[in-house]
C-alpha cells in the first residue's frame, strides 16, 4: 500500500477547531471559559459602580479597624480595642471548635445508634428508630432552642449543688456541674510547667511541642514496625504479634510526659455561690453542641446502618463459623467492609455540620457568622466584602474537610485488580 506523507497528521487549519474531533472539545471548552469570565468581570464591574452611586467604595481596610464589642467565647486573648480581624479570627476559632468537637460526637453516637438498630433486641432497635425519626425530621433550630430551652429553664443555679443535701448533684463523679449559667468541667494543670514559646499575644506551651512530638515519633516507628512486620510474613508466611509494641509505642510517651510535666486534674469546687477551679464552658457553646451531635447523628446513624446492610450475610456467617462472637463480627469484618459505603455520605454529614454551626447566632455564640457576618458587619456597613470574606472562608472550610476525607475513602475503598 502507498503511504502518503503528512495524510496521518495534516498540517493545522482554522477549521478543524471547529471540524476536527481532535480539536473541537477544546475550542469549545475554551469558548465557555471565556464566556464565564466575562460574565464574571460584567458583575463585578456592575457591583463597584453600583457601590460607587451610593458613595461606596469596595475595600478590606475595614479589617484594621478597632472592633469595639466584646466576645464572651476566647480561645486567643481578645478586647474590645482590638481589630475587626482579630475579632473574625476569634469567630473562626469558635467555628473550628465546635465543627471538631461536634464532627468527633455526632460520629460516636450515630455509629452506636445505627449498629443498635440493627440489634435483635425488639425494643432496643425501635427507640433508636424513634430517635433518629424524630431528630432527622424536625428542624435543627428548633432542636437548639429547645436545648437552650432545658439549659435556660431545667438546669439548677450553682448554688444548688452546696450544702449538705444539695438540691442538685454533679455528674461523672463530681467532676461536671451543669448550670443555667455555665457549665463547670475539669481543666488539666501542670505541677512542672516548661514554660511557652512567645507567639505574639499567644504562646505556644513546651509541653503542647513535646507531647505532638512524641505521637510523631511513635507514628513514625509505627510504620517501620509495620514494614517489617509486612516484609517477615512474606519471607516467612507468619506475621508476628506486634500490637502490643504499637499500643506502648503510643501510650508510653505520653504517659511519661504526663509524669514528668504533673499533669493532673483541676476539679471545680463550689465556693459561696460559685464554682472555682476547673473550666466553665459557656452554656451557648454547650448547646449548640449538643444540638449539632444529637441532630448530625441521627443522619450519620442512617449512613452507618445503610453501610451494614450493604455488606453480605456470609460474610457474618462465614465470622460465626470460625467461632467469632457478635461484637467481634462487627468490629472486625462487618465494620471494616462498610466503611467504603459509609465514608462518601459522611463526609456531606461533616459539611453539612460545619456550615449548620452557623445557626449559633440562635444562642448567642460569637462564631464566624456572629462575628465577621455579624456585629462588624452591621458597624462598618461593608455588607459585600463581609459576605465575600465569610463565603471565601466557609468555602475553604469545607475543601478542606472534603480533601481530607477524600484521602481517607481512597485508603479504605475497594481496590480493583
Amino acid at each position: 500500500m502507498v503511504q502518503y506523507p503528512g495524510a496521518n497528521s495534516p498540517p493545522f487549519k482554522l477549521s478543524m477547531l471547529i471540524y476536527d474531533r481532535r480539536y473541537r472539545s477544546l475550542t469549545i471548552q475554551a469558548v465557555v471559559f471565556i464566556l464565564v469570565m466575562l460574565v464574571a468581570a460584567w458583575l463585578i464591574n456592575n457591583t463597584i459602580e453600583n457601590l460607587a452611586r451610593l458613595g461606596k467604595t469596595f475595600s478590606f481596610e475595614f479589617l484594621f479597624r478597632r472592633a469595639g464589642y466584646d466576645i464572651p467565647q476566647q480561645l486567643i486573648p481578645y478586647t474590645s480595642d482590638d481589630t475587626n480581624l482579630r475579632a473574625a479570627i476569634v469567630g473562626l476559632l469558635n467555628t473550628l471548635q465546635v465543627t471538631i468537637f461536634g464532627c468527633i460526637t455526632a460520629t460516636i453516637v450515630g455509629v452506636m445508634v445505627g449498629v443498635l438498630r440493627l440489634s435483635p433486641n425488639w425494643l432496643i432497635s425501635r427507640l433508636m428508630t424513634v430517635y433518629v425519626e424524630v431528630f432527622r425530621n424536625i428542624p435543627l433550630l428548633l432542636w437548639i432552642l429547645v436545648v437552650l430551652a432545658i439549659f435556660t429553664e431545667v438546669m439548677p443555679q450553682p448554688n444548688a449543688y452546696r450544702g449538705e443535701n444539695p438540691q442538685a448533684h454533679m455528674l461523672l463523679f463530681d467532676t461536671i456541674a451543669p448550670t443555667n449559667r455555665y457549665t463547670a468541667v475539669p481543666s488539666i494543670l501542670m505541677s512542672n510547667d516548661p514554660g511557652v514559646i512567645p507567639l505574639g499575644r499567644e504562646g505556644l506551651n513546651w509541653a503542647v511541642v513535646w507531647f505532638a512530638g512524641g505521637l510523631v515519633l511513635a507514628w513514625i516507628a509505627h510504620r517501620f514496625l509495620k514494614n517489617w512486620a509486612q516484609r517477615v510474613q512474606d519471607q516467612t508466611g507468619r506475621r508476628p504479634t506486634t500490637w502490643w509494641i504499637t499500643a506502648l509505642m503510643f501510650i508510653a510517651p505520653p504517659l511519661l510526659l504526663s509524669w514528668y510535666f504533673g499533669l493532673h486534674l483541676d476539679r471545680p469546687v463550689l465556693k459561696g455561690f460559685n464554682f472555682t477551679g476547673g473550666a466553665k464552658l459557656d452554656n451557648a457553646f454547650v448547646v449548640l453542641w449538643i444540638a449539632l451531635t444529637l441532630y448530625t447523628g441521627a443522619f450519620i446513624a442512617e449512613i452507618v446502618r445503610g453501610g451494614i446492610l450493604s455488606v453480605s450475610k456470609g460474610q457474618s456467617e462465614a465470622a460465626f463459623a470460625l467461632g467469632l462472637r457478635p461484637g467481634r463480627t462487627m468490629s472486625l469484618v462487618v465494620l471494616p467492609q462498610a466503611l467504603r459505603v459509609i465514608v462518601p455520605p459522611l463526609i456531606s454529614q461533616y459539611l453539612n455540620l460545619m456550615k449548620n454551626s452557623s445557626l449559633a447566632i440562635a444562642v448567642g455564640f460569637m462564631d464566624l457568622r456572629g462575628t465577621l457576618g455579624g456585629t462588624t458587619l452591621n458597624q462598618t456597613g461593608r455588607e459585600m466584602e463581609c459576605m465575600i470574606l465569610m463565603m471565601g472562608i466557609y468555602l475553604l472550610l469545607s475543601l478542606i474537610i472534603s480533601g481530607g476525607m477524600n484521602v481517607f475513602n481512597n485508603r479504605v475503598k475497594l481496590k480493583e485488580r
